[in-house]
């Protein structure tokens, strides 16, 4: 067995050599498998309305085999066209005024006289008096004030409606009220309808029930579902009184109001007859009349007053 030999001075170097060798490229590995530091961002304003995302710039790390030795990419950046929310609203503003301005001042904008629907004895030419749109521009004008102004003005109309169209279109839609009444109070007259409604007679009707009155009759209850209805001059069962009575009335009288005693007529054969104001038993009322008449003249009297105002109690008066 041979002795163990010496290493000579020559051999120890190269062996440690070998040895700081290894190391270094222990180390290298180490760096270039070691995980990246994290990125932190600050920012250096709050946030307080929205804006265009701020250019980032991304910070690359390569590592090498060499310690120590970093590498910082280049950044690159594109530029961008961008509209921000002042600008587009200033030119919204713009083109919103602009608008305005075109609509107030444009002549293809502005009414030229109102198209009247539905109306008999009211003239379009009155209605647009009334209405005063002529030359207005369209945008300024409310339907609703417009019909509210024709219903005050002219309480002969049951309705009126008004709709506006572009560039300059007015509609008016009117309903008439239908007189059935001529009442006749101290030496002038009036039209009645059927609601009990009192309006200034237009023209000529037909088939008018005459009545002369010597004063007033109470007036109706106001609508609850049209409150720019009048008020009634008289009240509906009152109208369907006269209507009730009218056929009843003998040839050459007239039909008469009396506030105390209500409707009635004076008799060609020398007495005044009256009735009362409610429609209630008007067909039995006339009935009573009638059989009192024939009962007093079949007797030779001749009374001066019947009263038949309530049913169950009629009675009649001598001349004095």
């Amino acid at each position: 067995m041979s002795e163990k030999r010496e290493l000579t001075r020559a051999e120890i170097v190269r062996m440690r050599r070998r040895q700081q060798a290894q190391k270094r490229e222990t180390r290298s590995y180490d760096l270039a498998t070691r995980p990246l530091p994290p990125i932190t961002t600050r920012m250096s304003t709050p946030y307080t309305a929205p804006r265009r995302a701020a250019s980032t710039r991304r910070r690359m790390q390569a590592s090498l085999s060499m310690p120590g030795v970093h590498v910082q990419m280049p950044t690159i950046t594109m530029p961008r066209f961008e509209v921000g929310w002042r600008l587009f609203s200033f030119f919204l503003a713009l083109a919103m005024a602009a608008a305005i301005f075109l609509a107030w001042n444009l002549s293809v904008f502005r009414v030229v006289a109102a198209q009247v629907q539905g109306n008999q004895r009211i003239s379009a030419n009155e209605i647009n008096a009334v209405l005063n749109a002529a030359g207005q521009p369209i945008f300024t004008l409310m339907p609703t004030d417009l019909a509210t102004r024709l219903r005050l003005n002219y309480p002969e109309l049951a309705s009126a409606k008004v709709t506006l169209g572009l560039p300059n279109l007015v509609t008016v839609n009117v309903v008439e009220r239908q007189p059935v009444i001529l009442w006749q109070i101290n030496g002038g007259y009036t039209w009645i309808d059927d609601n009990g409604v009192a309006f200034r007679p237009r023209g000529n009707a037909d088939n008018l029930i005459s009545v002369a009155a010597l004063g007033a009759p109470a007036p109706g209850s106001p609508s609850q579902d049209d409150l720019l209805s009048p008020i009634p001059y008289m009240s509906t069962d009152m109208v369907k009184a006269i209507k009730l009575l009218a056929p009843d009335v003998p040839a050459g009288a007239t039909l008469t109001y009396d506030p105390q005693y209500g409707l009635g007529w004076t008799d060609s054969r020398g007495w005044r007859v009256v009735f009362g104001n409610s429609s209630n038993d008007m067909p039995l009322k006339w009935q009573v009349y009638q059989s009192l008449v024939n009962s007093l003249l079949q007797q030779g009297i001749k009374p001066a007053f019947i009263s038949v105002q309530y049913v169950n109690a009629p009675y009649y008066r001598m001349s004095q």
